[in-house]
């Protein structure tokens, strides 16, 4: 068992990239996320690695384009004004197939907002985020030893699929520390043919373009991208159960919200509610199936966010309209307290025919 050392959630992810073989970042400092470029800005060149920190979050995220098309596992991390910066080069590396982990640190906004934690950039990272048809690989990590834990998976995930990968935390779990074992396995290694490494024994040098001026091309592109994703849908849906064998009434929490909404179901359940908790950790391809199956035996549904409510469409999509789903939520940098979140709970209950 590895030997656990007190981090923040930052650096956490920091050294758990280069615990995955990472040994390119690219980035630009905003709170509440600086902490990873500062981390990575010492250890890079002691293990040989490279840290640059470029001039724009527009030039960062085309520097991991280039070195992802040269085979190498690389990372940049962002908040959220800055992730929409990079909107247009995350679409290229989807466009193009290539693997790359992007963390998002979520902050309140729009606009430039403040530096408190938030959820609101939930429909830009699971719906894409820039422009065409796409979707990232999206994880949601709760604990410090999570974001630890996940960037592996992220930059596993993200050669297996060949599909960008992003980390999406929210201030609260990136700037708050924990104990954390890192992740003593060693790296799993992809084969990466379609890499720029030269023509070596090839008849032929490799292209990487995500330019295709012929619709037919084009349209076939995103038809074979689409089955990819079917297959990631079908395989890499990941969410942790809480109390809910029994429950009648459904929380849906993610990030530091789960971990409010965990104490608020504990509460509940003391004054005889039947109350369970889903937390998904991918948020996409998002949890549906358990949610579907939720919707068999529960009443209702409650979504608790850090936002204006957007993880509960998906919510309703998954359990396909067939119970009443509620919006417990907070904004601008606001958690919900576990107060309110039980307050949400005695009132779907009451609503929905009290204790049977």
């Amino acid at each position: 068992m590895a030997e656990k050392v007190l981090m923040k959630g930052n650096e956490a992810i920091a050294e758990a990239a280069i615990k995955a073989g990472c040994r390119h970042y690219f980035g630009y400092p905003i709170t509440p996320q600086t902490e990873i470029a500062a981390y990575m800005a010492k250890r890079m060149p002691k293990i040989g690695g490279c840290f640059l920190q470029a001039e724009s979050e527009i030039a960062a995220i085309n520097m991991i384009y280039g070195c992802s098309a040269a085979g190498k596992r690389c990372m940049t991390s962002s908040s959220s004004p800055g992730i929409s910066l990079k909107g247009e080069g995350i679409s290229y590396l989807a466009g193009s197939d290539l693997p790359a982990v992007i963390v998002n640190v979520q902050r309140g906004g729009p606009g430039l907002g403040g530096i408190q934690p938030s959820q609101s950039d939930y429909f830009q990272a699971t719906r894409g985020g820039g422009h065409g048809d796409y979707h990232l690989i999206v994880l949601a990590p709760a604990t410090v030893q999570e974001m630890a834990d996940m960037t592996g998976l992220a930059f596993d995930l993200s050669d297996k699929y060949r599909i960008p990968a992003m980390i999406l935390a929210d201030g609260t779990i990136g700037q708050m520390m924990e104990p954390v074992a890192m992740p003593e396995t060693e790296p799993t290694q992809y084969e990466k043919p379609y890499a720029l490494t030269g023509k070596g024994n090839r008849d032929h040098h490799n292209v990487i373009t995500s330019l295709s001026l012929a619709p037919e091309e084009l349209e076939q592109w995103n038809v074979s991208r689409y089955e990819r994703y079917a297959v990631v849908e079908a395989n890499e849906a990941r969410c942790e159960e809480f109390m809910m064998e029994d429950a009648e009434i459904c929380v849906v929490a993610f990030g530091i919200a789960s971990r409010v909404s965990r104490n608020a179901v504990r509460a509940a359940r003391e004054k005889g509610i039947k109350v369970g908790m889903i937390r998904p950790i991918t948020l996409w391809p998002f949890p549906k199936e358990a949610l579907n199956k939720a919707a068999d035996k529960c009443k209702a549904f409650i979504s608790v966010e850090l936002s204006m409510g957007q993880m509960i469409e998906d919510v309703k999509l998954s359990t396909e309209c067939r119970r009443p789903v509620s919006l417990c939520s907070r904004a601008g940098g606001m958690i919900p307290s576990p107060e309110e979140v039980l307050a949400a709970i005695e009132a779907a209950n009451e609503q929905n025919g009290g204790n049977r």
